[in-house]
C-alpha cells in the first residue's frame, strides 16, 4: 500500500477519540466518525464529550490546526481504525453487531489497498469477521485481495490514556506479514513503546488474557473480603501483611469489577472455550456476585436504622463510576449497586454522589427516591454512607460520617491498625 497520510477513526469514544487526537498530533489528517451527532459537534468545536486528562488539549490543537474533524459518515482514507463497542449478549456471548455495522459503513468508501485495523477489544475471529463483512459488501475487493487487515488492541488505563497511548508497548496482529508491517508503520508515528507483531487471533486473545489475569486476581481479593467479613478480620490489613512476602502481591478488593474491559473480556474467552475456561469463569462469577454481597451488608445497617428510628433509612451512595477519578460508568458495579438499592429499599431515599457527572445516569434518572447531590450534603443527610468508589474527592470526608452507619467497600476510610 502507499504511505499513509489520512486515517478515518470509526467510533469516537474513550479509545477512538484519544487515538484520533494522537494521530492528528503526529501530523496525519484524521477523520473522526461517530453515529452520535452530539459527539461529532463537540469534536468539531474542539471540545471533549467525556473526562480524560489532557485529551481536551490534544483535540483543541488538532482541530484548530485542521488535522482533525468529525462526521457521521466515513470518507475515503488510506487507513481505517475501528474502535466501536464490543458488549456481550444476555447469555454472555459476544455481540459483534457494532463491528459488523462499522464494516458495512466503511465498505463503500474503499478503493482497494487500504489498511483496516480493528482496535475494539474482541473475541478470537472478530477481525476475520470484519473482513468477511467488508468483502461481502465489496466482492470486487475480495477478488482483488488488496485490503490489509490488522488487530491492534488498546492497552491503556482510563485517566492516563494520553500518556499510555504513547508509552505502552503495542501488539499488532496482521492478516498477513504485509498487513502487520503496515499497521506497525502507522502506530510508529506516535508510539514509543515496542510494537510486537503476531497473527490476528493471537493479538485478539492477548488482550483478553491480560484482562482475565487481572480479573482472576481481583476475584481472589474479593473472595478474601467476603471470607474476612465472616471471620471478623480487616481484609485490608490482612492483604497488607500478606503482601510483605517477597513473592505475594494481592490486589485490593472492591464492590465488584467494572469498565468495558475487565468485566467483559473474560466472558469472550469463556464463550470461545467453555469447557476449558474454568478458573476464568469462576473468577467472573465471584466478581459478578460481589455487588449483591455489598447490598446485603447495607441491608443489615438498614435494619438497624429501621429498628432505632421506625423509618426507612436515607442512604448515601458515594461514587457511581467504575473506578476512581473518572466519569466512566460502563459496567460499573457502583452504579448497579445504587440502582439496586433504589429498587429494593422501599421507602428509602438514595442520595447518589458522583463528582464527575452533572446528571443522573439513565438507570437512576426518573426514580422518585433518587437524588444527585454533592458529597457533603449526602453525608449530612444520610443514615447510612456507602463508599463505593475511592474518588480523591472523598478521601478527607470520613470525619463528616462520624455517628453514621458506614459501609466502606474500598477501604478508603479504614482506621490504622491499633493493638
Amino acid at each position: 500500500m502507499t504511505e499513509i497520510s489520512s486515517v478515518a477513526v470509526i467510533g469516537l469514544g474513550y479509545i477512538g477519540l484519544p487515538t484520533a487526537a494522537i494521530l492528528a498530533g503526529s501530523g496525519l489528517r484524521v477523520h473522526g466518525v461517530d453515529v452520535n451527532q452530539h459527539t461529532v459537534d463537540a469534536v468539531n468545536a474542539g471540545s471533549v464529550p467525556f473526562v480524560e486528562p489532557d485529551l481536551d488539549r490534544f483535540v483543541q490543537k488538532a482541530v484548530a490546526g485542521g488535522l482533525l474533524s468529525a462526521a457521521t459518515q466515513a470518507p475515503a482514507a488510506d487507513a481505517f481504525i475501528v474502535a466501536v463497542p464490543t458488549p456481550f449478549h444476555a447469555d454472555k456471548s459476544p455481540d459483534l453487531s457494532y463491528i459488523e455495522a462499522a464494516g458495512r459503513s466503511l465498505a463503500p468508501r474503499l478503493r482497494g489497498g487500504e489498511l483496516v485495523i480493528l482496535e475494539s477489544t474482541s473475541p478470537p475471529g472478530a477481525t476475520e469477521r470484519l473482513a468477511e463483512v467488508i468483502h461481502e459488501a465489496r466482492p470486487d475487493l475480495a477478488e482483488a485481495g488488496t485490503l490489509l487487515f490488522a488487530h491492534c488492541p488498546e492497552r491503556v488505563l482510563p485517566g492516563k490514556v494520553m500518556t499510555e497511548l504513547v508509552t505502552n508497548d503495542r501488539i499488532v496482529g496482521g492478516s498477513s506479514k504485509a498487513a502487520a508491517e503496515a499497521a506497525k508503520g502507522l502506530y510508529e508515528t506516535f508510539c514509543r513503546g515496542e510494537i510486537l507483531l503476531t497473527n490476528l487471533r493471537t493479538a485478539e486473545m492477548a488482550k483478553l488474557v491480560e484482562n482475565s489475569f487481572r480479573d482472576v486476581n481481583i476475584a481472589f481479593a474479593n473472595e478474601l473480603s467476603m471470607i474476612s467479613r465472616d471471620l471478623d478480620i480487616d481484609v485490608w490489613e490482612l492483604i497488607e501483611l500478606a503482601n510483605h512476602h517477597p513473592r505475594v502481591n494481592i490486589l485490593q478488593p472492591g464492590p465488584g469489577v467494572g469498565g468495558h474491559c475487565i468485566a467483559v473480556d473474560p466472558w469472550f474467552i469463556v464463550d470461545a472455550a467453555p469447557s476449558a475456561a474454568r478458573i476464568i469463569r469462576s473468577a467472573r462469577e465471584v466478581n459478578d456476585s460481589k455487588p449483591e454481597w455489598v447490598i446485603d451488608q447495607v441491608k443489615v445497617k438498614a435494619f438497624d436504622v429501621q429498628q432505632a428510628t421506625g423509618r426507612a433509612p436515607v442512604v448515601a451512595a458515594l461514587g457511581l463510576a467504575f473506578k476512581p477519578n473518572i466519569d466512566d460508568l460502563r459496567e460499573s458495579p457502583a452504579l448497579n449497586i445504587a440502582a439496586a438499592m433504589a429498587e429494593q429499599f422501599t421507602g428509602s431515599t438514595i442520595l447518589a454522589v458522583e463528582p464527575h457527572v452533572d446528571e443522573l445516569p439513565a438507570s437512576l434518572a426518573g426514580r422518585d427516591n433518587v437524588e444527585l447531590v454533592d458529597p457533603m450534603t449526602a453525608i449530612e443527610r444520610a443514615d447510612i454512607v456507602v463508599l463505593l468508589v475511592d474518588h480523591a474527592a472523598f478521601a478527607d470526608l470520613k470525619p463528616l460520617a462520624a455517628g453514621k452507619h458506614v459501609v466502606d467497600t474500598r477501604g478508603q476510610w479504614r482506621e490504622a491498625r491499633v493493638l
